[in-house]
């Protein structure tokens, strides 16, 4: 009977560690969208909330890391309960590394307001997006242990990187390489780029923890096996 009742209790909390979780991720998310509308609007204001309510998220993450290590040592937990903890602690930490590449994007902005903008923008909020669905589609992943939708997300960083390279060529061959005055606008943009695609590589990580605490298979650096999953399935 006691062990019953250790085991409904320790349920409640994964419950409520999933939940703290998911509030993480659309802090993460929000701060995302935020920064980036504070560049199409070039606002330093939207900019400078990303910036401050940076300190809400890095309390929730120290929170969340103190309630898993408080159930592992209550609970002594073994085999797919511990993968999950460990799970749970590595998306912690990069969520809050996400919400730190929106600061930087916000410290971006800052710098180029007041400036007219180099180009229209139309591919980094287009890899902004991308960034986001990913981020929504890994931690549905991780609530649900749902493997088949962690494998799309790694397979998604592919269209991430694309974007990113694309955006940079445009700045550099197009821009810069002519204008060597444009450098200045043009800088910030390429180091938005660049933060949003490690978004995107943060949110690849989550997805083979994702799969490892499911499965207990490392897929880390070996995406190609995840393609061949894919095509069997189909």
């Amino acid at each position: 009977m006691e062990r019953h009742k250790m085991q409904r209790f320790f349920d409640e909390e994964l419950k409520a560690l999933n939940q703290k979780i998911l509030k993480m991720a659309l802090l993460t998310q929000e701060s995302i969208h935020k920064s980036i509308d504070a560049l199409k609007e070039r606002n330093a204001e939207l900019a400078g909330k990303v910036i401050t309510d940076d300190a809400q998220i890095d309390f929730l993450e120290n929170s969340i890391d103190d309630d898993v290590f408080n159930m592992i040592a209550l609970h002594q937990p073994v085999a797919s309960d511990l993968r999950f903890l460990m799970t749970a602690l590595k998306v912690n930490a990069d969520l809050e590394r996400i919400a730190d590449l929106a600061v930087d994007i916000a410290q971006r902005v800052v710098e180029l307001v007041g400036q007219p903008l180099l180009k229209p923008l139309i591919d980094i909020p287009k890899l902004s997006a991308v960034a986001q669905k990913m981020i929504k589609d890994v931690i549905d992943a991780y609530i649900n242990k749902d493997v088949a939708l962690a494998r799309q997300v790694c397979l998604s960083d592919t269209e991430a990187d694309k974007l990113r390279d694309l955006i940079q060529n445009k700045l550099i061959n197009d821009y810069m390489a002519k204008d060597p005055k444009s450098a200045t606008r043009a800088v910030p943009l390429l180091l938005i780029a660049r933060y949003l695609e490690r978004i995107c590589d943060h949110a690849t990580n989550i997805a083979e923890d994702v799969i490892y605490m499911v499965e207990a298979k490392v897929v880390k650096h070996h995406h190609e096996k995840l393609k061949g999953e894919e095509g069997a399935r189909e």
